[in-house]
């Protein structure tokens, strides 16, 4: 059967079209790869029973890496092939990281004063000022009249404790304190305060114009080593019931007024009679004057209790054994002056002499001792 010419040509359209779709679908994406936007190789279609081929456009080369034409950027924005990243000249300087400046050490513990009188006192002050978030206030009450080297001190370190916070206080007048004060103070507390107000000090000169956050010191040493260290029993370490002995407590962390009306002082085990009696202090140091209570001989034992805290002291002295009675024949009479003849013969050391010459019992030396 004859075929038409518009057959014919419907065909070559067809076969063409078939053509196209074939080259499209075998594409390696060479030209894609490259990112230019366009297609695929041009394909024409010619009124031909042959096959359509496409063009003769050389093909990308395929890189080691496994890309085709242009390397592909991957990771963060800015990175480029080799490491390293791309800088922006818009990109803000990174800000330079503040200087950190440690802030001075503060008071440590004390312990805490029982404080039993209730009165204000160097020793219950300092506790109050532990606390440097409120070393503005920790003084208040005071009397204004109070007057002495650990109160002008613990002025001192309040004002310094404000100033280090930017808080007010006054720094030349801490430092004059400071310089007048120097071994002043001789409590444990008190020398404590002043070593704290010397590193306040140190701090400024250092860093002018700084201010810091003060800190409770938590725990650490306290700055009281309060215990007996030694009993006086007039220096032969003996002491019979009835005597005075005195008890020398080192580094009391409360105010040593308050021992004879609250303390509980006992030797041997039992308590003492009377209330103590405070003796002198100073260098850190408080002496307290108890009568020895009726005790077996033996080594005794001191405690003296204040508060929640007892010190004790094992076998401070000894109590020596009761002294006993001189036994034997009564001692002969001594003869008068006016004994007769029968008088027996002059005593051993005893020497006759002139009246008004010798005295009695001196052989032969004179009053004058030659």
């Amino acid at each position: 059967m004859a075929v038409s010419l518009g057959m014919r040509i419907s065909g070559l359209l067809f076969v063409g079209a078939v053509a196209v779709a074939a080259a499209a679908f075998t594409d390696t994406g060479g030209d894609r790869a490259g990112g230019g936007g366009g297609g695929g190789p041009a394909v024409t279609a010619e009124p031909s029973t042959g096959p359509a081929s496409p063009s003769s456009s050389p093909a990308a080369r395929q890189r080691p890496d496994g890309h085709i034409g242009a390397p592909a950027l991957t990771g963060v924005p800015g990175a480029v092939a080799g490491g390293g990243s791309v800088r922006r000249s818009a990109d803000p300087a990174p800000a330079p990281s503040p200087t950190r400046v440690a802030a001075p050490a503060w008071l440590p513990p004390g312990p805490g004063s029982p404080d039993a009188d209730g009165t204000a006192d160097p020793a219950s002050a300092y506790d109050r000022l532990r606390d440097p978030a409120t070393c503005g206030t920790a003084l208040n009450g005071v009397p204004e009249g109070a007057a002495g080297d650990e109160w002008t001190l613990l002025r001192a370190l309040s004002s310094a404790c404000q100033a280090v916070q930017g808080e007010g206080g006054d720094w030349e007048q801490a430092s004059r304190d400071h310089a007048a004060l120097a071994g002043a103070v001789q409590s444990c507390k008190g020398r404590a305060a002043y070593a704290v107000l010397g590193g306040l000090l140190d701090f400024h000169r250092r860093n002018p114009g700084t201010t810091v956050r003060l800190r409770p010191s938590a725990g650490g040493t306290p700055a009281c080593g309060y215990r007996i260290t030694g009993v006086d029993t007039g220096g032969d370490g003996t002491a019979r019931p009835a005597d005075v002995i005195g008890i020398e407590l080192t580094d009391p962390y409360f105010d040593p007024a308050e021992l004879p009306g609250s303390a509980t002082v006992t030797v041997g085990g039992r308590q003492v009679p009377g209330a103590p009696l405070l003796g002198p202090r100073g260098g850190g140091t408080v002496v307290l004057s108890v009568v020895v209570p009726a005790l077996d001989p033996g080594a005794a034992d001191v405690t003296v209790r204040y508060g929640d805290t007892e010190v004790r002291l094992p076998q401070a002295f000894t109590v020596p054994p009761p002294p006993t009675s001189p036994t034997g024949p009564d001692p002969a009479p001594d003869a008068g002056p006016d004994a007769g003849p029968d008088a027996g013969p002059a005593q051993e050391g005893e020497t006759e002499g002139p009246a008004g010459g010798e005295a009695p019992g001196l052989g032969s030396l004179d009053v004058s001792g030659r």
